[in-house]
């Protein structure tokens, strides 16, 4: 298939590489400008364009699709037979998405129509679900809002972080788009088909409208609430790490919390047999005291519901690092408070 495809991060660099390797024709890349980062302010490309420039493949790198009548024009001359877009970054105009001959084809990290927007994969950490998945779709004018084609369902692990959930949903996406490209090969190949025949023998399904928005993630939201339950709160450490990071705040320094693990009572008394009474110690409490701070036995907070064990954390100005190196080098007295 002669094939435009338009990413940006490494998520999308996976499936560009798979369906490049898989024989397809990628006629051009379409990815965002470059980026300046760091002290030194240096630009740097996307992945996507990396993959591109490794493979000498054509690159366009707008400011904008939207009103871009030359950029658009001149994918029109490349007349391709489909146009893959894997976490471009944009909403696309329908006179871009009918170009193709075949269609648009999105890959969504999300079982469609469960979460539509920018942050599918982080939102479905952050609120604490048990599976997800990868859907593929036909686009159209709407947010994610395109006829499913294909899904690929995934437990989320109980520890597992949203860069974590990513990689392993970059991978299995990369394997969805290329099956869904066979699945369309093999239709068209047969006779010539317009687009909605191609839709219904390939079996694409409308969405319903039982959605949930997955907008873009924002320093706002990192701020860890103790009046939550245990689980609340340890979805929300892993949902935003390794972006952003979700912090608290203990005499007036801000601390990130990186990974926690949420401990029972029984397992409280196990560690510290010298409290007889642990239920007695904390009733009353305010929510995010320090439990206990032990550089043998560990650091622990008291939640709305219980305790979570800190596990990884980081200080301001400092590097992450384990409990026990980070209370080797800070004071952090039982019986604190986080803000």
């Amino acid at each position: 298939m002669k094939i435009v495809f338009m990413g940006t991060p490494d998520f999308a660099r996976d499936s560009l590489e798979k369906i490049y390797n898989s024989g397809n024709e990628i006629l051009a890349v379409v990815t965002n400008p470059d980026k300046p980062k760091g002290r030194g302010m240096k630009m740097i490309y996307t992945p996507v364009k990396e993959f591109a420039l490794e493979n000498n493949i054509k690159i366009y790198q707008p400011l904008k699709v939207r009103n871009n009548e030359e950029f658009i024009n001149e994918i029109r001359e490349l007349n391709p037979d489909l146009l893959c877009v894997v976490a471009y970054g944009k909403i696309l105009p329908k006179e871009l998405l009918d170009i193709p001959k075949y269609g648009s084809i999105n890959v969504h990290g999300s079982l469609l129509p469960k979460y539509r927007g920018a942050a599918p994969i982080q939102w479905s950490v952050l609120n604490g679900d048990k599976v997800t998945g990868v859907t593929t779709m036909f686009m159209d004018e709407g947010m994610d809002t395109g006829d499913m084609i294909l899904k690929d369902e995934v437990s989320i692990g109980e520890d597992e972080t949203t860069g974590e959930l990513w990689d392993r949903l970059s991978k299995i996406g990369a394997n969805l788009l290329q099956k869904t490209i066979e699945k369309i090969d093999k239709i068209v190949n047969k006779e010539g088909k317009t687009l909605e025949q191609i839709k219904k023998e390939i079996g694409a399904q409308k969405q319903g409208e039982d959605f949930t928005l997955a907008p873009m993630l924002n320093k706002d939201m990192a701020k860890i609430d103790w009046n939550k339950s245990s689980y609340e709160i340890k979805s929300l450490i892993r949902g935003l790490n390794p972006i952003i990071g979700a912090y608290t705040i203990l005499d007036d320094k801000k601390i990130k919390i990186w990974k926690v693990k949420i401990r029972t009572i029984d397992e409280i008394k196990e560690k510290f047999p010298e409290l007889e009474e642990y239920e007695y110690r904390i009733n009353g409490l305010e929510n995010g005291t320090i439990l206990f701070s032990d550089n043998k036995k560990g650091l622990y907070v008291k939640t709305i519901d219980g305790v979570l064990e800190i596990l990884e954390l980081q200080g301001e100005n400092a590097k992450k690092m384990d409990w026990k190196s980070f209370l080797n080098g800070n004071n952090l007295q039982s019986g604190k408070i986080f803000e």
